[in-house]
């Protein structure tokens, strides 16, 4: 036997083959084993149609044999993977896949999977499958399965590892249950109580969503305060009985007790001789009684009559005497006739009264303007024609629609409020020599609504103490060397943007300046506005003045611009801008579900007369400039917060706003008449145009010795919302609860300047856009910057900044600057970072440490 390899179609030569020979020893035959050597550079220097190829051919006396060809290649392993794992963040029992394609190599590489550095045995876990083309596959994820996976690559050349991906499995929180209602926390009035719940059903793991909503609820509550019972007054002496005793008794109804109060104390029955000593001691029989006796008994019960009978006519007199002047002091039997002849709402006037029973009628007497305020009587509705009175009817007050509680509700003309400013109220009550409260027009006018502030280059904030209204001049906005006188203004006057249309005033009118200033940074102007936003129902703008007075629109909010930037909050707008000038948001409603903020409060003050107190309830825009009025205005007054203010929404759906006071206490106060209930038309208060509107209620205690006065406010809109001020307050001047009506913080720091006027230090700052401004390719830059700060309506206008993410971040402090912490951008910096290796020198610590200095320069 012979053996011969042939390669590549040519036999190799004899002395390169190396031939063995050895026995089997299960059969006894001779074995022949012959090897060549193929080298590397044989195989490269080989040039054919197919790969470098070998076989061998066997030959002896019985015939020849050849084997398969035999392919040689050169083996390697390349060094990148074409295709890494990369990091996932999914939440619990979520599916988990992390593709892998090895690199090129021959052999085939052959791959496994490393968790945390350990292989992976697929074979004992049933939730994991490695099989499928390399990839790996989680069914449903666990939180032990969190870590750092690792894919390995291997052949008879070398090993290959591809970068490490992180998985993340987090826990979104979950709300427990809400606790029971706790207790009142007062034994007697009004109070609250609250309930609890905590986000740990289940916890948030990993950077899971924290629970959204309230962990925290409260309500109002009332707690009944106990009555003590009092006696009503004896009743009459019975007649004499038999036994010669008469009774007397009473009743603990004057108030009953009620709540727990204390039973009246003392005797519920009397009882006497009635007979003055005269009575049959020893109850003989009335025939053996002498005549005489009968005589003079007979006289003695006839004269005690007679007296008691001129006593009975003498209490009836007086008292119908007191009655009838306590009711003429007020004008409640008698109207001025004017009123039948002047007043639009008489609806029949030949009708024929009936002077029998009187009716008073309540109508409205909303005032709107300044000059307004001074709260006008009686006889400042009707103009008095002296000497004529007419009592009014009962029936004839029905038909107006008049209830027993003399309230009127029904819709007003537009001539019940008085326009013009030579309006004079001089005219008063002839038993009311004064007017209840003092005209504004003797008041000294208030100064203009302004503030300035110096700066420089290293810009700073001006704020407009207790407006909402502020400016943030970034930092480089001015030039190095130059500072600038900065004002800021607010129209107090009438809005000289007027309304076309349907379109609505929504902010005040803001004037900062100088105009003529030009700065190399955006500035962020934030106006508060009083719209509830909603884009479904409001389409916003921004408009500005030109210097011919005419007002042109900048931008819609909802529309993307490279000239400026709107970002609207709830309660206020910050826009980004270039240029100084005069700035409003109007509003157009698209629906009739478009909705204004109100904010309602009401003032209380003692009149002229010791026994009078005046209640003003105010429905202003819910802007705090506008509220800021209201309260300048009372101070003045002398006026008194008697209920922190509340919201009111008011819809677009043309149904006017009523006001009524309600549950006086009957015994000790009264309201005059035409204030129990006061309609504004819808158009007052949709287009006030940030004018304090306001309604007046006049009451009287009937004793000075009531000081503390306990009604309810009703504001609602028909058909619509509606609130209820519970009015709890004391008369007397050393009693008020003071109701404070701004924060002090607010007007502490006007104009801040430098550094301590940002919250985030300039050296972080500079950190973060370093970081974000490079463009990356999968958004990791200022782009998603915007996106967590939820400021990424409009990424068309950054991207035309020289740095975007400065210009991010001064909004971020526009937006942010009565917020107490950097919680908000340390999370958004947080979740970014998870991906972005950039931002590992930018923790937590140190932004909280720049949130304490921030705050203890500032002396919060």
């Amino acid at each position: 036997m012979q053996i011969f390899f042939k390669c590549n179609g040519e036999w190799v030569h004899q002395n390169e083959h190396v031939s063995e020979e050895s026995l089997d020893e299960s059969s006894g035959l001779k074995v022949r084993e012959v090897f060549i050597n193929v080298t590397r550079q044989q195989v490269e220097d080989f040039h054919g149609p197919e790969d470098y190829w070998c076989q061998c051919v066997a030959w002896s006396h019985l015939g020849t044999s050849k084997s398969r060809k035999a392919s040689v290649r050169i083996a390697y392993l390349r060094k990148n993977f074409e295709q890494d794992p990369q990091g996932r963040e999914v939440p619990i029992e979520g599916m988990i896949v992390l593709h892998c394609r090895p690199p090129e190599g021959v052999p085939a590489a052959e791959v496994e999977w490393l968790k945390n550095e350990e292989p992976i045995d697929s074979e004992q876990d049933e939730n994991i499958d490695t099989r499928a083309d390399h990839n790996l596959i989680i069914r449903q994820a666990r939180l032990s399965d969190s870590g750092n996976y690792t894919c390995m690559a291997a052949n008879i050349v070398a090993k290959r590892r591809s970068l490490s991906a992180t998985v993340v499995v987090y826990v979104n929180g979950g709300w427990s249950s809400w606790t029971e209602w706790s207790a009142c926390n007062v034994r007697c009035g009004r109070g609250w109580q609250k309930r609890s719940r905590t986000c740990t059903n289940p916890a948030p793991l990993n950077g899971g969503a924290f629970c959204e909503g309230m962990s925290v609820q409260k309500i109002t509550c009332t707690s009944l305060c106990p009555v003590d019972g009092s006696w009503e007054v004896w009743s009459e002496w019975s007649v004499c009985s038999p036994e010669c005793e008469h009774l007397r008794i009473r009743e603990c109804t004057a108030p009953p007790p009620r709540n727990g109060g204390k039973f009246c104390e003392g005797l519920s029955q009397e009882s006497e001789n009635c007979t003055d000593g005269l009575c049959i001691l020893d109850k003989k029989p009335l025939h053996e009684i002498k005549p005489q006796s009968i005589e003079n008994a007979s006289d003695i019960a006839l004269y005690s009559g007679l007296g008691a009978a001129v006593v009975a006519v003498a209490v009836l007199v007086i008292g119908v005497t007191l009655y009838r002047r306590s009711q003429s002091d007020y004008g409640v039997d008698v109207i001025d006739s004017s009123a039948l002849t002047g007043n639009p709402l008489l609806l029949n006037s030949s009708m024929q009264p009936d002077l029998t029973v009187s009716r008073t009628y309540s109508g409205p007497i909303c005032l709107q303007d300044p000059l307004d305020k001074e709260l006008m009587t009686e006889s400042s509705l009707f103009n008095p024609l002296s000497d004529i009175k007419v009592k009014v009817q009962s029936s004839f007050m029905v038909s107006l629609g008049v209830s027993e509680r003399a309230e009127y509700h029904g819709k007003n003309h537009s001539g019940t409020f008085p326009h013009g400013n030579n309006r004079s109220f001089s005219t008063m009550h002839p038993r009311t020599k004064t007017p209840y409260i003092q005209n504004l027009s003797s008041l000294p006018t208030r100064t203009e609504l302004r503030t300035t502030g110096v700066f420089g280059h290293l810009g700073g904030r001006l704020v407009m103490p207790n407006t909402g209204v502020s400016l943030l001049i970034p930092h480089g906005a001015i030039p190095e060397e130059n500072s600038w006188e900065i004002y800021m203004s607010i129209n107090q006057g009438e809005p000289s943007l007027q309304s076309d249309g349907s379109e609505v005033l929504l902010s005040p009118e803001v004037t900062c300046g100088p105009p003529d200033m030009t700065v190399t940074t955006p500035f962020a102007l934030t106006i508060p506005h009083c719209a509830d936003v909603s884009s479904e129902h409001w389409n916003i703008h921004l408009k500005k003045r030109t210097q011919q007075g005419k007002w042109e629109e900048v931008m819609s909010v909802e529309d993307e611009s490279t000239s400026c930037y709107c970002l609207l909050d709830p309660f206020a707008c910050h826009v980004l801008l270039d240029s100084f000038g005069t700035y409003a948001l109007t509003g157009e409603p698209i629906t009739d579900c478009a909705v204004k903020q109100l904010k309602v409060a009401v003032f209380g003050c003692m009149s002229c007369n010791s026994l009078d107190y005046n209640l003003r309830v105010y429905c202003v825009d819910n802007t705090p400039w506008a509220f800021q009025e209201v309260v300048s205005d009372e101070r003045h007054q002398g006026g008194q917060l008697l209920e922190e203010p509340k919201l009111l929404h008011f819809k677009g759906n043309t149904f006017s706003l009523q006001i009524s006071v309600l549950d006086i206490p009957p015994f000790l106060w009264r309201i005059k008449p035409f204030t129990a209930c006061q309609e504004v038309p819808f158009s007052r208060v949709w287009c006030s145009n940030q004018q304090p509107l306001h309604c007046a209620f006049s009451l009287e205690r009937y004793t000075p010795t009531t000081t503390q006065l306990s009604c309810k406010i009703c504001i609602r809109q028909l058909k619509g919302h509606e609130q209820i001020l519970q009015v709890q307050t004391s008369i007397l001047e050393s009693e008020r609860e003071t109701i404070t009506f701004f924060a002090q913080e607010d007007s502490t720091f006007p104009a801040q300047t430098g550094p301590k006027a940002f919250k985030i230090p300039y050296s972080i700052r500079q950190r973060i856009c370093a970081t974000f401004d490079t463009p990356n390719a999968k958004g990791k830059d200022w782009q998603m910057l915007a996106q967590k700060n939820s400021i990424n309506r409009n990424l068309s206008y950054f991207a035309t900044q020289s740095s975007p993410s400065a210009v991010i971040l001064n909004l971020w402090e526009a937006r942010h600057q009565h917020d107490g912490d950097l919680d908000s951008l340390a999370c958004a910096l947080e979740e970014i970072g998870r991906t972005h290796t950039k931002l590992s020198n930018i923790t937590e610590s140190q932004l909280d440490e720049a949130d304490f200095n921030y705050s203890r320069q500032n002396g919060l």
